[in-house]
């Protein structure tokens, strides 16, 4: 999978910065759910946790990519 990752155009600092991305994005995501949305906290705090997942896996990829292109 990393070797078609990076076949295709992708490298480790693409990944850290997706992973970057997804941090700032989960806290965008959950200001904005907590202040426009009545659901109340806990909705807030579900979207941002979804959003707060993908960023290990960014990072994971970008360390793995890393490995692959030493």
């Amino acid at each position: 999978m990393l070797q078609q990752l990076h076949e295709k155009g992708l490298r480790a600092e693409h990944m850290y910065a997706a992973g970057m991305v997804s941090i700032a994005l989960s806290l965008t995501s959950w200001v904005l759910s907590k202040k426009l949305e009545k659901a109340g906290t806990e909705r807030a705090d579900r979207w941002g946790i979804f959003v707060g997942e993908w960023a290990p896996t960014f990072i994971a990829l970008g360390n793995g990519l890393k490995m692959y292109e030493k």
